[in-house]
């Protein structure tokens, strides 16, 4: 019979001695956490939203199956990732929104050339990539920014304190059907620092609507099995007519 996979193995990925650590103490030590280069390739990785295995993880960094698992364990442990299982196999996938942008985030603080995006895209990403990408479940890049500042001057979004929709921006989504409501913990807003444009976009549970819609509707198809995304000829029209984004800006 075949055996069921052992559990990732436990990990203190922080190595503290208890809840009465201090607060400087518990950043650091999840600081040091991500600044491990297979579990930060692994979190990059996560980023596309999909669930990958530990044998992909592994591929990806570079690593052995063995390292791979315990990385694994200790992104999960510290609340990173999840694991799922089906049948025999064994998936993981980052633990949730908030955590892709975390990972975003942090990217585009520490990406050489940060106030270059042009250093970036030449060096850290694919030319398509920086066009446009999904960022977990939400659009990134050229693509998210443009559409996120195109919302903020038709009045749909707000950028004062934090990204808030509009009276006219929860219409928007409204006609579109984008459900706003029943977010549970999740923000119906939220911006995320994107790692080439080194501006915000729109993320949180707008921008994972619209991100949904733009795919459904092919307005955007997938470029392979990458994050990488580009706008069809019926997206150029769409985001033309919804939000005035001028059709050469997306290509």
């Amino acid at each position: 019979m075949p055996q069921t996979p052992a559990p990732y193995p436990a990990a203190d990925p922080f190595g503290l001695p208890g809840p009465a650590a201090s607060p400087g103490s518990l950043l650091a030590n999840f600081a040091a956490l991500l600044a491990d280069e297979t579990r930060a390739v692994f979190c990059l990785s996560l980023l596309d939203g999909r669930a990958w295995t530990a044998g992909e993880l592994a591929r990806e960094a570079g690593v052995a199956a063995s390292t791979a698992s315990e990385h694994i364990g200790k992104l999960i442990t510290a609340g990173l990732a999840t694991e799922e299982r089906q049948g025999r196999h064994r998936y993981v996938r980052l633990a949730d929104a908030s955590t892709a942008e975390l990972v975003e985030s942090l990217a585009a603080h520490v990406m050489p050339g940060r106030d270059s995006p042009h250093i970036v895209r030449a060096s850290r990403a694919t030319a398509a990539m920086a066009r446009g990408r999904t960022c977990y479940d939400h659009l990134a890049g050229r693509l998210g920014v443009t559409l996120t500042e195109a919302m903020a001057r038709r009045g749909l979004l707000l950028f004062d304190a934090g990204f808030a929709l509009t009276e006219e921006g929860t219409e928007w989504f409204g006609e579109l059907g984008i459900a706003l409501e029943n977010a549970g913990r999740r923000p119906v807003v939220s911006s995320c620092l994107d790692w080439t444009e080194r501006r915000r976009h729109l993320a949180g549970v707008a921008g994972a609507g619209l991100c949904r819609l733009a795919l459904e509707s092919t307005w955007c198809a997938r470029i392979g099995t990458e994050r990488a995304v580009r706008v069809t000829p019926a997206g150029e029209h769409a985001f033309a007519e919804l939000l005035g984004v001028e059709p050469a800006i997306l290509r």
